[in-house]
């Protein structure tokens, strides 16, 4: 974890520093600034657009009575991005656009699934010991209707 870390609070910066210099000294420091102000002003439009579409997947999926395990990593996936979108840099930008392309998401998404335990079920999603699809059913379901006693209507 503090490797992660290390490499996150410095190295990631020291090598954006050095790109935004070299950058700066072929087109110029106007022509760089202008190049991050855009890409981060790109990425969050293109990140928008994103996350309304995967929303929409999450409640389609939820309509359908399935869990949106996929939908949800890809959101957090576009969270990611966002963050790296927001960063000042063109290596973090290149991750973040990177992270932008669905077909890259979704490789990324199924190394995740593939690497990790996670449990899924119908009442949601957990880190466990072991990676295996395990679906619940509670068979002592039973249906209902609240019915608010403040409300006039119901009150005769």
């Amino acid at each position: 974890m503090f490797r992660l870390l290390f490499v996150l609070f410095l190295i990631v910066p020291l090598v954006e520093i050095f790109f935004l210099i070299q950058v700066g000294q072929v087109i110029g420091a106007g022509w760089t600034i202008f190049l991050v102000v855009a890409t981060a002003v790109i990425g969050a439009f293109l990140l928008r657009l994103q996350g309304f579409q995967t929303l929409r997947r999450a409640q389609n999926t939820m309509q359908r009575g399935q869990l949106p395990a996929t939908e949800m990593l890809e959101g957090l996936c576009l969270l990611v991005s966002g963050a790296l979108l927001l960063t000042p840099g063109f290596v973090t930008d290149t991750m973040g656009f990177l992270l932008l392309i669905p077909p890259v998401r979704q490789l990324l998404i199924a190394q995740m699934l593939k690497n990790s335990q996670f449990i899924f079920s119908g009442r949601g999603a957990g880190f466990y010991g072991q990676s295996h699809y395990s679906p619940r059913r509670d068979e002592h379901i039973i249906d209902g209707e609240v019915v608010d006693d403040d409300d006039p209507r119901h009150l005769r």
